[in-house]
């Protein structure tokens, strides 16, 4: 019994500590707003804003849920802590990576450059090649093309749209394009169309190297995630025998802390070593291309 009613201490604790908190947050500022007001201001915050937020804190909440029976039945305290822990900070290390994602947008780019050096190959002026290509913009820069066009049809000054678009796309290949058009715009030559279909053909092959690197990349992930769930599922049946018992003493929980630390450390730097490096973009606030 002493393990429940260590753990019924803990949660009256934890709640008192929660109760003086908000008595210490004082009234709100407005002496009229009522008191049910503000109450509800914290239950949001709680559940969360937002659907992905509020299934984070259910996460949470079912995890240090979980962490309690495992104290519970082991007399492991520090599993109150590390089990929430591990639910918060796994997902975001094991994560699959966003290069899928900026691939895509990389070879949409590339899309987009290649149509518009087909329609300015036949004489078309820039604000008319542009308006026309919000039809087939690909998905993933679609709405960034949408406001380009938006701008040029209330008149902005086409240099200021296209910069104005460089900083909606946010990315150095789209500086690129960007810069190019721009260039043209000034000029008005001949020569855009082949300056933007040697841009795209480039990016084509920037896409081809970064979709090699991330399948090498992905079975890095996917070892890791397979490694940390068969550790997990070991330790988690560990606990429950007695080859645990060393570890339920402080030096033991203090020697296995740092062992989870050192494999989280690994997750990190095999996160970091994988990210790929954002490119310095050339079009910046007050820049000039």
């Amino acid at each position: 019994m002493r393990p429940v009613v260590a753990a019924l201490t803990a949660v009256a604790g934890v709640g008192g500590l929660a109760a003086a908190g908000f008595g210490l947050a004082g009234s709100p500022d407005d002496p009229a707003a009522p008191r049910r007001a503000f109450a509800a201001h914290w239950a949001r915050t709680l559940r969360g804003a937002t659907p992905a937020a509020r299934r984070a804190r259910r996460r949470l909440a079912a995890a240090g849920a979980v962490g309690l029976g495992v104290w519970l039945i082991t007399g492991w305290v520090l599993a109150v802590v590390l089990v929430p822990a591990a639910a918060w900070g796994l997902p975001v290390l094991l994560q699959t990576s966003s290069a899928k994602a900026d691939i895509a947008r990389l070879e949409a780019m590339s899309d987009w450059a290649q149509n518009l050096a087909t329609v300015l190959g036949v004489g078309v002026g820039i604000e008319q090649a542009v308006t026309g290509s919000l039809l087939t913009a690909p998905e993933p820069i679609r709405p960034e093309v949408a406001r380009l066009v938006a701008r040029l049809q209330a008149r902005w000054d086409t240099e200021t749209a296209l910069r104005a678009f460089a900083d909606d796309l946010d990315d150095a290949t789209g500086d690129l394009i960007a810069a190019a058009l721009i260039l043209g715009a000034r000029r008005r030559g001949d020569q855009l169309s082949s300056v933007l279909d040697g841009l795209a053909g480039a990016v084509r092959d920037d896409v081809r190297v970064r979709r090699t690197v991330d399948a090498e990349q992905a079975r890095g992930r996917t070892t890791a995630r397979l490694v940390t769930a068969i550790s997990a599922g070991g330790l988690s049946l560990m606990l429950l025998t007695p080859y645990a018992d060393p570890y339920r003493a402080g030096a033991g929980q203090l020697l296995l802390i740092g062992l989870l630390t050192g494999y989280v450390g690994c997750l990190v730097w095999m996160r970091r070593i994988t990210a790929t490096p954002r490119q310095p973009r050339i079009l910046v606030a007050d820049g000039a291309p």
